[in-house]
């Protein structure tokens, strides 16, 4: 679309980034310049450099490889993250900030530098190493709450007090206490604290993926997924709601942030969907609730899904798999009520002017090949490291395709670089040897990026790419080193079985109550925790209460995930939402309720997969699969209808409920309930067109109560 028809209209880079700091804890970060700035600024390239190196060339023990991760993370969250809010605009550092900092470095460096008097000590703590687990959790705590909020960081010093006071909780949960020398050893020098699996997860799969989402925006391709969903879908009845919903679901393959997927694509479609006929909370609700769905979509979800490889003890291609069809369950879901919604107040689709040129859009299609890529690396039973490292060097290929940087000397300096390569590794194995192709190509690729420095600014995009990856795996750091703390209190305690066993008893061991309750507790946690912390808790907690009662680990698991994201749109602390309604100017509450109703697919799919695990494509035949997909989209298209009020009229009160009831018959797995829900839905389907069959296509222009 031209810059003509929207630069009045959408917001700019700088109202963008206020925007995000405003609700989005982890990009709060202060503008520093002059030393310190460069300062933090090669820092944060080490930072990136070290772990590119530590975790795919080199590798070093766990403790030492996760004490220097944590580190860097916490002398970098002290002098970018300002102890309040309010500090943020002065930019200017407190001699606290500087104490912190240095403290920061020497508990990153403990671990690396006394190593073998650790490990030969067998669990034993000098006093040095008392003072300095203890600070490490001050420290974590602290910069837990700068970049990452209070509620998390309450959280996490609420576990640390129930096992010290282990003896005077109540007798379901009680336990004999932990000395203060006890949690400390178990924080600081175990791997079931701060250095647990959260910590471990952040320093190896996370980070190079959070990696590879910065390489990938440095290719344009968050225009392109603008672009393209235009192109494909702005001409349809309300255009600009479903060129929001397919561009957030891909704006979420490279944003781990809801917030700011809102932001970066919500200043694009929410001017355009208000311009068509939408009011400002339901603009702003379409925007939060396909970009929160952006979390759920493979290939890259959200941070917390890297952490159920390690829970669950499954690659990360199986999970990406099974949430597949969930996903594109929730994205339809989304399409379904905004379509119903602009069918109701008449709205169009965009006219040809305000359309991108297919065939142009289209041209430049090759932007997708990463992800493309990347599924393929996945898929093929690479490593998830290996897949992550070569995903960013697909990125750094694809974006030299662009026309402004082509250079025919690329293509040659490829070849060249793959065919020496494999000359010389025949030459020195006598012949060509298993791997040779592959090791041409990345050979090539290397060459290739190394020559590209010399043409375009494609270093500078590079060494920039890796600055904003670290940035944003602070927040990340932060959370999962908190999370470990909580674990270790769990794994320490027992509270986790206790928790558990206390939840089925409550809900009198029914599934669909313990369930409930579970979802209650996630999304309650997910509305001041990142997803990362919520799935820890409810993983250690909620889950195994889950799979006491005959459910799988892979349903249980995503089932506490899904709602840790969803928290994200529903109010009262939706800060999705929020975000979105200050780009659309509505009111923040209106717009989260809003939110929550068009995702209610949402709150439906997580109990589809775990009552019916066939969509997961677990143990699931292609034609249970098919029917599975047709009832559950068509209790979708009656829900729609029922929650929106329109199908192909206006729908009734009574045909709202019938329509509501038979598509959660529909939705509910079993013959029966199929049953019942398709005689509801063919029910309702003819009474739209055998009464008042003169409303059919008529818009109610008239303000929904919604």
């Amino acid at each position: 679309m031209s810059d003509k028809n929207n630069q009045d209209h959408t917001l700019s880079q700088e109202d963008q980034d206020a925007l995000v700091k405003k609700y989005d804890v982890e990009s709060s970060v202060r503008d520093l310049s002059g030393f310190v700035g460069k300062f933090v600024f090669f820092t944060l390239l080490a930072f990136s450099l070290y772990q590119v190196y530590f975790t795919v060339i080199y590798q070093i023990p766990a403790q030492m490889h996760r004490s220097i991760h944590l580190g860097f993370a916490l002398m970098l969250i002290f002098l970018l993250f300002p102890a309040r809010k309010k500090n943020l605009e002065r930019g200017k550092l407190g001699w606290y900030d500087y104490l912190l900092a240095l403290l920061s470095v020497g508990v990153g460096a403990y671990w690396p530098l006394n190593y073998d008097q650790i490990i030969a000590r067998a669990g034993e703590m000098t006093q040095v190493d008392f003072y300095v687990g203890g600070l490490a959790i001050l420290l974590v705590l602290e910069a837990t709450r700068r970049a990452v909020g209070l509620p998390i960081t309450i959280i996490a010093s609420l576990f640390l007090a129930y096992a010290y006071w282990g003896r005077q909780m109540p007798d379901f949960l009680i336990h004999r206490g932990l000395d203060v020398d006890t949690i400390v050893q178990t924080m600081f020098f175990t791997t079931e604290g701060i250095f647990g699996t959260p910590l471990a997860v952040s320093s190896t799969f996370i980070f190079l993926f959070l990696l590879f989402g910065a390489f990938l925006v440095k290719t344009g391709v968050g225009q392109y997924f603008n672009d393209l969903a235009v192109a494909l879908a702005g001409k349809r009845t309300g255009g600009p709601a479903k060129v929001a919903i397919f561009s957030s679901a891909l704006q979420g393959t490279i944003s781990g942030s809801s917030v700011a997927n809102v932001v970066t694509s919500g200043s694009f479609t929410i001017p355009m969907m208000k311009r068509l006929g939408y009011r400002k909370e339901f603009s702003g609700a379409v925007e939060a609730a396909a970009s929160t769905g952006g979390q759920l979509m493979p290939p890259i979800m959200g941070a917390a899904a890297f952490l159920m490889i390690e829970f669950i003890g499954i690659d990360y291609w199986s999970i990406a798999k099974a949430a597949a069809i969930p996903a594109v369950l929730y994205f339809t879901g989304i399409w379904i009520m905004t379509h119903f919604e602009a069918k109701r107040i008449g709205l169009r689709g965009l006219d040809d002017e305000e359309v991108p040129d297919k065939k142009e859009v289209l041209k430049k299609l090759y932007l997708l090949l990463p992800i493309v890529a990347i599924v393929f690396f996945l898929a093929s039973g690479l490593s998830i490291i290996l897949s992550a490292l070569y995903g960013i060097f697909t990125t750094i290929l694809v974006g030299l395709m662009r026309e402004e940087k082509f250079r025919k000397i690329y293509p040659i300096a490829f070849a060249v670089g793959g065919i020496a390569y494999i000359i010389y590794k025949a030459i020195v194995n006598g012949g060509l040897v298993d791997g040779w192709f592959v090791g041409g190509l990345i050979a090539g690729t290397i060459v290739t990026i190394v020559v590209s420095y010399f043409f375009d600014g494609n270093f500078a995009d590079t060494i920039d790419a890796l600055v904003q990856g670290a940035r944003t795996a602070l927040g990340v750091v932060a959370a999962t080193a908190a999370a470990g703390m909580i674990v270790g209190v769990v794994t320490k305690t027992g509270l986790g079985l206790k928790l558990a066993n206390s939840l089925v008893s409550l809900a009198n061991e029914q599934i669909l109550l313990t369930l409930f309750f579970t979802m209650v507790a996630a999304i309650i946690l997910g509305m001041g925790s990142p997803t990362t912390a919520n799935y820890v808790i409810t993983s250690t907690i909620a889950a195994p209460a889950i799979i006491a009662l005959g459910v799988m680990e892979l349903p249980a698991h995503l089932f506490v995930f899904y709602f840790g994201i969803i928290a994200d749109i529903t109010p009262p602390v939706a800060l999705a939402a929020f975000a979105a309604s200050g780009v659309s100017g509505g009111e923040p509450i209106r717009t989260g309720v809003n939110a929550a109703k068009l995702a209610i697919a949402a709150f439906i799919i997580p109990y589809m997969f775990v009552l019916q695990p066939e969509l997961l494509m677990i143990d699931a035949t292609f034609w249970g699969l098919i029917w599975i997909l047709f009832t559950a989209i068509a209790g979708m298209i009656a829900i729609g209808a029922g929650m929106i009020g329109y199908w192909f009229r206006k729908v009734y009160w009574v045909e709202r409920i019938l329509a509501v009831g038979g598509g959660l018959a529909l939705i509910y797995p079993g013959g029966y309930s199929d049953t019942i829900g398709l005689v509801l839905f063919g029910g309702i389907l003819g009474a739209q067109f055998l009464i008042k069959r003169e409303l059919i296509g008529k818009p109610m222009p008239q303000r929904s109560r919604a």
